[in-house]
């Protein structure tokens, strides 16, 4: 093997073999698809150890795409059930997985999870040192928080979140701001914790290089994590978030020119009229990388819902310019979803990804719509019904209420708008 890393190959002009799987899946050239992923404005995340992988890619010019959520946690620690939503999430058709397991044996559920897997894993090592060294977190170390992104490399992890950008400048900046939230993100509030403590700037900072060394040799995809993400919509787009991201703009820098693929992941809460700003100031201090955001919800009010406040924001945000989302399912804020979560957080992120996607003009977008469109003027209902983004869920629906004309549905009736007017139109 000549390169080391997806973006190397690119910047030699060489097709991976996981270029050519993002190829089959995308409207875009070869030579787009180099020269994006060259620059950095496309990452396709691809541990050497993954051997199941179907990569695909995350950027500019290609379909948005979806990240799930899941693992065990102390007070919800049943290993089963969470490869059962690893294999449900997978037929769900997420893109990619995130382990974010905080208890147990963790290894060897990602070792499961990551064979289990064709779709890229990502991972939080920062939560796994908490849980591998069982020490308090101001006694973990330097040494143990790199030891345990090796091990993570090692094991096959495609992508790993991050949070280098949460430096003294950055804590001094959100003491003197007044959040409501303080810090959200878990990551961030671990590391804060330990800078705090230790009175040391960030280990993940102050040592990037090293972590640049071990995602070059196991072409790991670095997800620049958001430690200072806004958790409230009157924390949005505030000093402590903007001085992280500009931090992040610069640790990306240094990524490319290690030949280390760069997500960007960026907000949180944010009210509708900043979304589209939160995007361009992303894209702009951070020279294009691909953006990963959690939502972002809209609304702070929608506990049981914010799947719908997520899928809110994430159409918007993928329409100006987010490559990546990551599900919100109706548990947030309130407990470890179940199964049942998992599908209503899929679903709707899905249905904001693609929504994103025709509002940009991704060609092709339109098709799934023109065809579910055609088929409702024809009033094919097994058509219709395999077209759903939820086939499942639709047929229960039209199942649960038959018409007697089989024809129509149960709100019209001999009613029915289309039946009517492809009479009058069609003659039929």
């Amino acid at each position: 093997m000549t390169y080391k890393t997806q973006m190397d190959a690119a910047r030699q002009g060489l097709i991976t073999p996981q270029m050519e799987q993002v190829l089959r899946e995308e409207r875009i050239s070869k030579a787009e698809l180099l020269a994006r992923t060259a620059a950095g404005r496309i990452v396709i995340p691809a541990n050497v150890h993954h051997a199941n992988l179907k990569a695909k890619g995350v950027g500019e010019g290609l379909s948005t795409k979806i990240n799930v959520n899941l693992g065990v946690s102390e007070d919800c620690c049943h290993v089963d059930l969470e490869l059962d939503k690893v294999r449900q999430a997978i037929a769900l058709k997420t893109d990619a997985i995130m382990d974010l397991s905080t208890f147990g044996d963790t290894r060897t559920f990602r070792r499961r999870a990551i064979e289990t897997s064709p779709v890229m894993i990502g991972t939080v090592p920062v939560y796994d040192a908490v849980a591998r060294y069982a020490k308090s977190v101001e006694a973990i170390t330097v040494d143990d928080f790199f030891d345990t992104v090796q091990l993570h490399a090692e094991d096959g992890v495609d992508f790993i979140t991050i949070h280098a950008g949460l430096t003294q400048v950055a804590a001094a900046r959100l003491k003197q701001s007044p959040r409501l939230t303080h810090v959200v993100s878990r990551g961030g509030s671990l590391l804060l914790h330990w800078m705090a403590a230790n009175q040391v700037e960030n280990p993940f900072y102050e040592h990037f290089d090293r972590l640049l060394e071990i995602c070059r040799q196991y072409d790991v995809t670095i997800s620049l994590g958001d430690g200072l993400r806004p958790g409230s919509i009157h924390d949005a787009t505030d000093a402590a978030q903007i001085q992280e991201l500009i931090t992040l703009g610069e640790l990306t820098k240094r990524a490319w020119r290690a030949h280390v693929q760069v997500m960007i992941e960026g907000p949180g809460h944010v009210p509708l009229n900043e979304v589209a700003a939160n995007m361009q100031i992303e894209k702009k201090l951070c020279h294009g990388a691909p953006f990963y955001v959690l939502g972002p919800i809209v609304t702070d009010v929608a506990p049981g819902y914010d799947h719908i406040t997520s899928a809110i924001g994430g159409a918007l945000a993928a329409t100006h310019g987010a490559d990546f989302l990551c599900y919100v399912t109706p548990a947030e804020h309130l407990r470890l979803p179940d199964l049942n979560d998992m599908k209503e957080g899929i679903i709707a992120a899905r249905i904001a990804a693609h929504a994103a996607d025709i509002a940009k003009g991704l060609p092709g977008a339109l098709d799934w719509d023109n065809a579910m469109s055609y088929a409702r003027k024809e009033l094919d209902w097994p058509r219709m019904l395999e077209l759903a983004i939820d086939p499942e869920k639709a047929a229960a629906y039209r199942a649960s209420s038959q018409p007697k004309d089989r024809q129509v549905c149960t709100m019209c009736g001999d009613l029915c708008a289309v039946k009517r007017s492809r009479k009058v139109l069609e003659g039929r």
